[in-house]
C-alpha cells in the first residue's frame, strides 16, 4: 500500500479503478507476460481513443519513437529535424536509429515546433538531388521530421504536414503526453504518419510504464510493431531482420485498460486543475500562464506558471517544497545537454527566453479542492 503523506506531489497516478480487478485476471490466468487479451485490448482502445486506424504497443514511450522512426525508413547517419525545448527522450530515440538530431526553435504562443522556421532552415541549409533532401553543411540526408506536443498540446500540424509534404519528409509525432488532446475539434492520432504516446506512471494515463503507437497507415504500424517483437516470421524461431523486444506486459496491458476507460475523467480534471491555478492565481506580478493556441485543445499534462526575470524557479520550488508542495522546473534544452552540444540548430530565441522561467504546479487528477487550495494559498505567499 503507498503510504499517506501529506506531502503534495507533483504527478501520481489515479488507480483506484479497475486496475486491481484486471491484475488479478491476469494472476489467475497466468497471462502476465507479452502474450495475452489485455494486450490485444489496450491496442485496440488505445487506437480508437486517438482516432487511428491502427496501434501498437510497446516497452516504453522512447521505444515507441524508435521503432516509429525506423518503420519510417530513418537511418544510420541521417537527420531528423525536432523541436530543441523537449524532454531528452526524444532525441535520444533519434540517436537509437542511429541517426542525429537537427534541432529547430519553438513558436512562443505553444511551445512546439515553429513550422516557419522549419520551413526557412530547410530552404536555408539543405538541398534535393534524386527525390531526397539533404544537409548542405553534412551532406547527410534530411529522413524525418518530428515535433513534440508539449506539455500535450498538438503543434501546427498543418502547417508543419505542408512542410513535410514539400519535400516528400515522413512526419512522426512526439506525442507522448497528449492521448486525449484534439486538434481542431479532432482527435490526434492521425495527424502524422505515425502517432507516439507514453504510459510512464506521470502520464495521464499509466501502465507503469510502456508506449503506443498509432497511425492511419497499416504498413508504418504493421512494420514498427513487427522490428519491436524481434522480427519474428510465422509460428517458428524464423526472423527476416534485427529486431528489437520491445513488447508491452499483459500486466501492463491490464493496467492500461483501466485507465484508459477513465480517460474523458482524467482530462476533464486535468483541465479543471489548470482552469484552477488561473483563476486563483491571476493577477500576481510577474507571472504568466502556460500558452494556447487557437488550433489545439492541450490535454493539460502540466500545468504551471511563467516567472519573470525577478524571481529564481528554483528558489520558489525550495520554499513551496519548505511547505510540503512538490513543483518542479521543467526541461533543459537538448543543445544544453552533454551528448548534443555539437549537434545542428537553428537559433535558439524562444527556447533561451523560457525554459529558466517555468515552474511546474501539482498536477494529479486525484487532488482534492483542499490540496489546490493549499497550492494556491503557498503560491501567492511566496509570489
Amino acid at each position: 500500500m503507498r503510504e499517506v503523506s501529506i506531502l503534495i506531489e507533483l504527478a501520481v497516478p489515479d488507480l483506484s479503478g479497475n486496475e486491481r480487478k484486471y491484475l488479478n485476471e491476469c494472476i489467475d490466468t497466468t497471462f502476465v507476460s507479452t502474450v495475452g487479451e489485455f494486450v490485444k485490448r489496450f491496442e485496440k482502445e488505445v487506437a480508437r481513443k486517438a482516432g487511428a486506424a491502427y496501434g501498437t504497443v510497446v516497452s516504453s514511450g522512447t521505444d515507441g519513437l524508435h521503432m516509429a522512426l525506423t518503420a519510417c525508413g530513418v537511418g544510420r547517419n541521417e537527420l531528423v529535424c525536432i523541436p530543441a525545448f523537449t524532454f531528452i527522450a526524444t532525441a535520444n530515440a533519434v540517436v537509437h536509429c542511429g541517426a542525429e538530431p537537427w534541432l529547430i526553435d519553438i513558436d512562443e504562443k505553444s511551445w512546439t515546433m515553429d513550422p516557419e522556421l522549419l520551413e526557412r532552415e530547410l530552404a536555408e541549409k539543405a538541398y534535393e538531388k534524386d527525390g531526397k533532401l539533404f544537409h548542405r553543411g553534412s551532406g547527410k540526408r534530411i529522413a524525418a521530421v518530428m515535433p513534440v506536443y508539449t506539455m500535450g498540446m498538438p503543434a501546427d500540424m498543418d502547417r508543419i504536414r505542408d512542410v513535410t509534404d514539400k519535400y516528400h519528409l515522413p512526419l512522426v509525432a512526439d506525442a507522448a503526453a497528449a492521448i486525449g488532446a484534439k486538434y481542431k475539434g479532432r482527435n490526434i492520432g492521425n495527424l502524422a504518419d505515425a502517432t507516439v504516446f507514453s504510459f510512464n506512471g506521470n502520464k495521464t494515463i499509466t501502465c507503469g510504464g510502456g508506449g503506443a503507437i498509432v497511425g492511419d497507415n497499416e504498413r508504418i504500424i504493421e512494420r514498427a510493431k513487427h522490428i519491436a517483437t524481434t522480427a519474428r516470421v510465422g509460428q517458428d524461431y524464423d526472423h527476416d531482420m534485427v529486431g528489437y523486444n520491445y513488447r508491452m506486459t499483459n500486466l501492463q496491458a491490464a493496467v492500461g485498460c483501466a485507465q484508459i476507460e477513465r480517460l474523458e475523467e482524467f482530462v476533464i480534471k486535468k483541465h479543471y486543475i489548470s482552469d484552477y491555478y488561473k483563476e486563483h492565481l491571476k493577477g500576481i506580478p510577474g507571472i504568466a500562464f502556460f500558452p494556447e493556441t487557437d488550433w489545439g485543445e492541450s490535454v493539460c499534462w502540466f500545468t504551471g506558471l511563467v516567472l519573470d526575470d525577478t524571481r529564481n524557479v528554483r528558489e520558489v520550488c525550495d520554499r513551496l517544497a519548505d511547505k510540503e508542495i512538490q513543483t518542479k522546473p521543467f526541461w533543459k534544452p537538448v543543445y544544453m545537454q552533454k551528448p548534443y552540444l555539437h549537434v545542428e540548430k537553428s537559433d535558439m530565441d524562444v527556447t533561451e527566453k523560457i525554459w529558466r522561467h517555468i515552474l511546474t504546479l501539482p498536477v494529479s487528477t486525484c487532488l482534492t479542492e483542499k490540496q489546490l487550495e493549499s497550492v494556491v494559498m503557498a503560491v501567492k505567499e511566496i509570489l
